[in-house]
């Protein structure tokens, strides 16, 4: 083989090492991510999928982890410490889940209220009704043909009955 072709091809052999130096992890929002250095320091080790093999930079030691991996006098373990940068992360991050939420709830009790308007309507509306159809009256409609026709006593029950199930279910 020539020079030039072994040149080629030890290149083109050496050119894909850089798809082993691949990180993979997922998220807090539960994406996965790629890239060629580490995650974060706030990403869990349960949550990191792949991790480069052989020559790559290795995940630096976490402060938090450090910490964690202390002891006090006692021998007790001492509890993590937060570090500045991820307070802050975790401040904005929780104040943007208080307002969704705070704007979830809002919406959740206008819902309440517009339906709570909906059943009072209802309910008089169906009082209204059954007074109208009260036994003894004539009670007129228009047909869909524009005719005018009486409610016969049969009718009269039936509607009757709707407008008592409506107020069992909307008048409380």
């Amino acid at each position: 083989m020539k020079p030039y072709k072994l040149l080629l091809l030890a290149l083109a052999c050496t050119w894909a090492t850089g798809a082993l130096a691949q990180w993979q992890w997922l998220d807090k929002d539960g994406r996965k991510v790629f890239s060629d250095r580490p995650p974060p320091q706030d990403i869990p080790e349960k949550n990191i999928l792949k991790q480069p093999r052989i020559g790559a930079p290795s995940r630096p030691a976490s402060t938090a982890a450090a910490a964690a991996a202390s002891t006090d006098a006692n021998g007790d373990v001492a509890a993590p410490a937060r570090t500045a940068a991820g307070t802050g992360k975790d401040r904005q991050l929780e104040e943007n889940k208080a307002k969704a939420e705070a704007a979830e709830a809002a919406k959740k009790q206008a819902e309440q209220e517009r339906q709570a308007k909906m059943r009072a309507d209802n309910c008089a509306r169906a009082r209204q009704a059954k007074v109208q159809l009260a036994p003894g009256r004539l009670v007129g409609y228009t047909s869909a043909n524009g005719e005018r026709g009486y409610m016969d006593d049969a009718t009269r029950a039936a509607e009757l009955s709707r407008a008592d199930g409506v107020i069992a279910s909307d008048c409380q």
